[in-house]
């Protein structure tokens, strides 16, 4: 037990490594500031796609919300971060990461808007017109 406290209860070590773990705490806050706005707008936006009611559109906008939700989120920051400089795109390293997490989650947003939608009974559509 001792040596399991002198590896992982050193508070030299917790001292050591404090500024990398505040830099990537600040890190995380400022990409949930930037892609949380960005990726419920993407999902409100497909949600009313979805919601026009046109069959050949319904249809893939449901298809782009299950291949968005599909990808991990580390499988589409190394298409986009590798990915996209072979396609003669180069973005900075923060908007890459943007980027991945806002596509990732505007496909749950927009599940999650989309299932709101539809769970709206027809005779609530007839009372709006």
């Amino acid at each position: 037990m001792t040596a399991f406290l002198d590896n992982f209860a050193n508070p030299a070590s917790f001292v050591q490594a404090w500024p990398l773990l505040w830099q990537g705490l600040q890190l995380t806050l400022l990409l949930a500031a930037a892609c949380l706005p960005l990726a419920f707008g993407a999902g409100l936006l497909l949600a009313g796609l979805w919601s026009l009611r046109l069959r050949w559109l319904g249809g893939a906008v449901v298809a782009l919300i299950d291949l968005l939700r599909s990808f991990p989120v580390l499988v589409l920051l190394i298409l986009i971060f590798y990915g996209l400089p072979f396609l003669g795109v180069r973005l900075p390293n923060f908007w890459a990461a943007v980027l991945a997490l806002v596509l990732n989650n505007a496909g749950y947003f927009g599940e999650i808007l989309r299932a709101g939608v539809a769970s709206v009974p027809a005779g609530q559509y007839d009372a709006l017109r």
